[in-house]
């Protein structure tokens, strides 16, 4: 189980640099937009995410 997680961690930690380390001026842009986010529209695309999260691990498993 532990291992799982792990392994899990390392790829999502793989995932968020690959956008910084291609594109480091993108990557920033994108940033600026998400800090002017409001709080709401921050929150749905945080369920977003988890949603689709669970939603694929659901399908693997």
């Amino acid at each position: 189980m532990w291992q799982d997680l792990l392994a899990g961690i390392a790829l999502v930690l793989v995932f968020e640099g690959i956008l910084p380390f291609l594109s480091p001026a993108r990557y920033r842009h994108t940033m600026k937009l998400a800090a002017q986010m409001n709080d709401k529209t921050m929150r749905i695309v945080g369920l977003v995410s988890m949603v689709a999260g669970l939603f694929v691990l659901y399908v693997v498993k």
